[in-house]
Formats: C-alpha cells, sequence, structure tokens
C-alpha cells in the first residue's frame, strides 16, 4: 500500500464512529470494499451490543454558600434512568477502606475511569450515584467524552444494580472542589435497548489448516476521528491482506484477518467473536495484534502475552533487519486479550507516543498525530514478522500460556482483584 492510498483512507475515515453505531457500520463495509477492489471477499459477522440513548441528563449542585449552578455533563449510558440528590463526596484514594467507609447515600467524584471493581466498591459502599471526569484543566476545549456502564462491570461487580453517573469536563471537576460544593442532584433518563456492532473477517487461505488471525479494531471513541487508535491498525490489516493475496506471496498458514468492532467498548468485538466461534480457536496458533501504529513521535514497542521467548525473537529480529523496536511480555489492552485469554499466544504492536505528541480518546486524535513514512515502516515491519510466522515449518511459538501471563489475565479481565 502506497502514501496515496493511506493518506486517502485517513481522509475517507474521518469521523467519530462508535461501537454500534451506523457510522461503525459504514466503516465495517467501507473496509469490505476495500477487500473487494483487491478481488477478496470479507464478510461482516454481526454481534449483540447494548445500546442507550440518552433522553435527559443533568447534573446540579449547590455551593457552601447556597448558590445552585448546573454543571454541563453526559450522562452514562445504559446506567438506568432516575433522580437521586444526596452529599457529594470526592473519592481522593479509590479502594481506601476508610474513605469508602464514608459514601453510603452520597454522590461520589471519583478520579479516573470508572473500572470494574472501583464500581463494586461504590456499589458496596451504599453510594447513591457517581460523578466521572475526562479532559484536561490545560486544554482549551470543554469537551465531554460520552462514557458507559459496561455491562460486564454492571453484572459482575454489582449482580446487575445500577446507579445513575455522570460524567463532566475536569474543568468543571476542579471547580466543583475549590467551591466546596455540599450538595448534588444527578437527573438521568435513557431508553435502553439491544443493537448491532459487526467485525470483519476475510480468510486467506494458506497451505496448510494451520491458522494465524491478525486483528485491528476499527471504532473509535465518541469525541475522536480515531485516526491513531485505531484507524492506523485497520490500514495495517488491508496493506497485509493485499500483499498476502497476490501469488507469490501465498503463506504456508492460513490468515484470517478480524477488523474488530466495540474495541473501545470493553474489546466486545474480540470477545464477541471468541465466543461464538469457539469451534475454530483451536486451529489457531497466534494473534497478531496491531492497535496504534505510525504516529509522528514515540517508539514502536512488541507486547507479547506468550512464552518469553517470542519477546527474544522479535529483539533479534529487529535488530536483524535494522527496525528498532521494544518488546516485552505483558497483557495489551486491546483485542489480543480475548484471544491469549483461550490460550493463544499473541504479540500487539503499537508505536507508544509521548502523551504530549499525540493523545487518544478525544478530539485530538486526528490525521495531524501521524506521519506517513512511519506508517509505512511499522506496516513493512508487522508484515515480515507475520510472513516469518506464517511460513514456518513448524510453529514457532508454543501454544500455551506461561502462569505469570495468566495471573495478569486474570488480572486484566478482573477475576482478581
Amino acid at each position: 500500500m502506497n502514501a496515496s492510498m493511506i493518506e486517502k483512507i485517513f481522509a475517507d475515515t474521518a469521523y467519530i464512529r462508535t461501537g454500534g453505531s451506523e457510522e461503525e457500520r459504514n466503516t465495517a463495509q467501507y473496509i469490505a470494499d476495500h477487500c473487494a477492489a483487491y478481488g477478496l471477499q470479507a464478510r461482516l459477522d454481526p454481534f449483540v451490543v447494548d445500546m442507550a440513548t440518552i433522553k435527559d441528563a443533568a447534573l446540579t449542585v449547590q455551593d457552601a454558600d447556597g448558590e445552585t449552578r448546573q454543571i454541563p455533563c453526559k450522562g452514562y449510558l445504559c446506567a438506568g434512568s432516575g433522580e437521586v440528590e444526596a452529599p457529594l463526596y470526592y473519592l481522593t484514594a479509590g479502594g481506601d477502606k476508610m474513605q469508602l467507609s464514608e459514601i453510603r447515600g452520597k454522590i461520589v467524584l471519583i478520579d479516573g475511569y470508572l473500572g470494574y471493581w472501583m464500581y463494586h466498591d461504590l456499589v458496596e459502599g451504599g453510594a447513591a450515584g457517581f460523578i466521572t471526569y475526562d479532559g484536561n484543566v490545560l486544554y482549551a476545549d470543554r469537551d465531554i467524552d460520552q462514557r458507559e456502564l459496561r455491562s460486564y462491570v454492571c453484572a459482575g461487580a454489582a449482580n446487575g444494580k445500577k446507579l445513575p453517573g455522570v460524567n463532566i469536563n475536569a474543568k468543571d471537576a476542579v471547580t466543583l472542589i475549590e467551591n466546596d460544593v455540599k450538595t448534588a442532584k444527578i437527573t438521568l433518563c435513557q431508553e435502553e435497548y439491544k443493537g448491532s456492532s459487526q467485525n470483519v473477517i476475510l480468510d486467506i487461505p494458506g497451505k496448510s489448516d494451520r491458522v494465524i488471525v491478525i486483528t485491528a479494531h476499527y471504532d473509535s471513541t465518541s469525541l475522536s476521528q480515531g485516526a491513531y487508535d485505531n484507524m492506523s491498525g485497520a490500514i495495517c490489516l488491508l496493506s497485509m491482506a493485499e500483499h498476502f493475496a497476490k501469488p507469490e506471496n501465498q503463506p504456508l498458514c492460513s490468515l484470517r484477518f478480524l477488523w474488530c468492532g466495540s474495541e473501545e467498548r470493553g474489546l466486545l468485538g474480540s470477545k464477541a467473536y471468541c465466543a461464538n466461534h469457539e469451534d475454530k480457536l483451536g486451529a489457531i496458533e497466534l494473534c497478531v495484534n496491531i492497535d496504534m501504529i505510525g504516529c509522528t513521535m514515540g517508539r514502536f514497542i512488541a507486547c507479547c502475552t506468550s512464552e518469553d521467548k517470542l519477546v527474544s525473537y522479535i529483539s533479534y529480529m529487529g535488530r536483524e533487519v535494522g527496525f528498532q523496536v521494544a518488546p516485552y511480555q505483558d497483557v495489551y489492552s486491546s483485542d489480543s486479550t480475548p484471544f491469549s485469554d483461550k490460550g493463544i499466544p499473541s504479540v500487539s504492536f503499537a508505536r507508544s507516543a509521548p502523551g504530549n505528541t499525540a493523545v487518544i480518546h478525544n478530539s485530538y486524535d486526528t490525521v495531524k498525530s501521524m506521519k506517513t513514512s512511519h506508517m509505512i515502516a511499522d506496516i513493512d515491519f508487522i508484515t515480515a514478522f507475520t510472513a516469518r510466522m506464517a511460513n514456518a515449518a513448524f510453529p514457532p511459538v508454543a501454544r500455551e500460556m506461561p502462569d505469570n501471563m495468566r495471573d495478569k489475565l486474570d488480572r486484566y479481565l478482573c477475576r482478581k482483584r
């Protein structure tokens, strides 16, 4: 894939495409159409996702001097409907037992994301509702991300109990504490229903029944065009498909390309694939995942959820071909993880940018963060690595999950705290 085509795809997909939306489905069809241009038949593989439409969301607070104000907010999707008014409590140390003993009957302001264990603590502690915030007090914008109460968080940690919650901008969160806000009222009204997202699947048959699955998500978050995270990875898969489709590049292993939907909503596409196609997982010997490559700044990494020998192999290969890569063994927060949880070794490739040069999950994730020559170099290395794996006479990576990786998977997937 040449530079002009890469730039065209970035331009064609410079829009928000959240999981389950019409825009996400249009992007899936766009990817399938590109495959067809190479003479390849990709298919859309739908799966069910929780959806919601917010009808009303409001946050009203009362300052220490008695002044009542409305704070701009977005209600949490799939967090039910209702109205609650209670004292405001700032939970500065998540998980601290002393603070958690004080949240009963209060609306809790928390730092960062609302994770599985945090929500568990809120429900167990008797919180009346919650407020999160995002953005940066140093940024000019007042954007607010659209967040959701994920089904696995609600079902697993709280036995289905839903607390009303809203998300606000960081500037307003600071103001709440500066003004010693005493009480808050959350109003949330929404329609919840079942919708549909989709993976895009393309098979390139090899000369054997062995399979390597190659994954990248193509959805974005609610504020983001998602050029870096992760149209860059989706483009990489298109380029690799074009390469391996050529008769002279037919691999020994069969290749299954999987563009995952709804990754940003909790790896829903890859989880759905592993659940709905469990009978096909036994043939897969490796998952190669691409999530965020080609940015202008940053180092190229390879996160191996596998035996540590793969770390050494990638390090040696990088030196052999003259490509700077920093491999390590860990669990990567991306679509490789559901495959690794099924015992399939994986490697996730990314060009990891410093936070002050490229950011994700907000309106600053655009093509401005990208460098086309880095995209091409990253794609070439990933393609060369995959070709080596796919043309090996015997699977090079042991199909087993080391105990240390199994423990990290348990913690990442909230089976352990």
